[in-house]
């Protein structure tokens, strides 16, 4: 009666999203470290760049298929799994990239010392 839930699209989006975070993790600090070696007169925060939205972009689209095939374990149609994943991950994309560039914003202020975790 109902179709079998995409088990190879679950496992191929958290690869895609580990993947893409790693690619994007290395880029960030590739960034970060050239820039705190050069301290440029550029600004932190538009390191954002392509270098930074192609990986950040294929985590999205990671976890997008990743949400929208564990949602479809549960019954629901590819439609309708889609529907609830995608705006689950723009909306978490969005408060993301957000917070990377209130974060960026912080150490080209302070430095690395202006991230005090332990104060949260």
């Amino acid at each position: 009666m109902y179709p079998d839930p995409p088990y190879v699209l679950l496992i191929a989006g958290f690869l895609a999203a580990i993947s893409s975070g790693f690619a994007f993790s290395t880029s960030l600090q590739n960034s970060v470290s050239e820039w705190n070696v050069k301290r440029s007169t550029r600004i932190l925060a538009s390191l954002r760049g392509p270098q930074l939205q192609i990986p950040f972009l294929g985590i999205c689209a990671g976890v997008c298929v990743f949400l929208a095939s564990g949602i479809q374990l549960f019954g629901f149609s590819g439609k309708v799994a889609y529907a609830m994943g995608i705006p689950l991950t723009v909306f978490s994309a969005l408060l993301v990239w957000s917070q990377l560039g209130k974060i960026l914003l912080l150490i080209e202020q302070g430095g690395s010392k202006a991230l005090d975790l332990d104060a949260f």
